[in-house]
């Protein structure tokens, strides 16, 4: 249910824009190449061809094409990758349930399928952060350093299913299940039920349109992002995990000094462009998730927090040189023996 919900939510925040680029009427040709892991494909696009191997993780309801300016900018000096998680713009929609871990299992089959070499530095936007965390967990060796970019927190309060609340609080302490094949636990069709709510959701909202920070990108990746909005290949209602997850990474963090060890991390943070909280309960929950994200240096023994002034949550858009430096700073950091490659 979680994948949906977010799907529909990043739906929704598209209808507050005012740039309505040209819909595509069929499928665009993928920017990179679709790649099998196991009975279903995922999308994965790869720029430069020297250096260290820097893997771009998408926030949830954001696509591979959002990391167009990081890309082109980092390319010069490494090995770039973005990629689209399962059922999100050319990717296949893959088994479920959708986990973080099942996110982090399918990037490791796919970075292994691509013949892409670790060790990695992983860059994280939002809840692309925390998949790179649960990524680390879950292949340690595979992991040289990390970028967080504007990352959500574990700890963090939210609107979630239809309340806002500390997330994790609302787990139920069920254990996350394994990662999963398409063998094992294939995508379920919508249901009716499903199938009307999408309806629903469309008669209220329309079409989608590119609000910004998106008005910044290029008129051929506005035109993808509206196509990638305006066909959700999976609507189906499944089990959601998150607030597990989310327990379960705040019981780690808690248990282990510096889960991450030595790994350089740098931490970039929204300086809030474009946003005054509206009333001191906005004004209270925005001061919170800025000290949970200037905390999150303590993952890491080599880490360090920087706030980018004039920039909204996705720095990658409004502030790409910004990330690009600090994938530099780590990657310099690391100063990996074996870079990663694509072949």
């Amino acid at each position: 249910m979680l994948r949906v919900t977010m799907i529909l939510l990043a739906l929704v925040v598209a209808q507050q824009g005012t740039v309505q680029p040209t819909a595509l009427p069929n499928d665009p040709p993928a920017t990179g190449r679709l790649v099998d892991i196991g009975g279903y494909k995922l999308h994965l696009h790869c720029t430069g061809s020297e250096g260290p191997a820097v893997i771009l993780l998408a926030g949830a309801g954001d696509f591979s094409f959002d990391w167009s300016q990081v890309q082109a900018l980092a390319s010069s000096e490494a090995l770039v990758c973005s990629y689209d998680r399962a059922g999100l713009a050319w990717s296949d929609v893959g088994p479920v349930p959708r986990t973080m871990r099942q996110d982090a299992y399918e990037l490791q089959r796919l970075l292994e399928a691509a013949r892409i070499k670790p060790p990695y530095v992983l860059v994280g936007h939002s809840v692309g952060a925390l998949i790179a965390r649960v990524y680390a967990m879950e292949y340690p060796t595979e992991v040289a350093g990390m970028v967080f970019v504007d990352p959500t927190h574990e700890d963090t309060t939210l609107m979630y299913q239809g309340k806002v609340s500390r997330v994790r609080e609302r787990s139920s302490g069920r254990v996350v299940p394994p990662a999963q094949t398409m063998n094992s636990s294939p995508p379920k069709p919508p249901s009716e039920d499903d199938l009307k709510q999408l309806e629903t959701n469309r008669q209220l909202f329309g079409s989608p349109k590119i609000n910004a920070p998106f008005d910044q990108l290029s008129s051929e990746v506005k035109a993808w992002r509206l196509w990638a909005l305006s066909n959700p290949k999976s609507v189906a209602r499944e089990d959601d995990y998150w607030p597990d997850e989310l327990e379960a990474l705040h019981r780690a963090r808690s248990a282990a000094k510096a889960p991450l060890a030595d790994r350089p991390l740098v931490i970039l943070i929204a300086g809030g462009k474009g946003k005054t909280p509206a009333n001191e309960d906005q004004k209270r929950l925005a001061e919170e998730k800025r000290a949970q994200k200037l905390a999150l240096v303590d993952l890491s023994s080599r880490a360090r927090a920087v706030v980018i002034d004039n920039s909204g949550h996705h720095i990658q858009i409004d502030a790409p040189a910004a990330v690009v430096d600090a994938i530099r700073e780590v990657l310099d950091a690391a100063a990996r023996k074996e870079p990663g490659r694509e072949r």
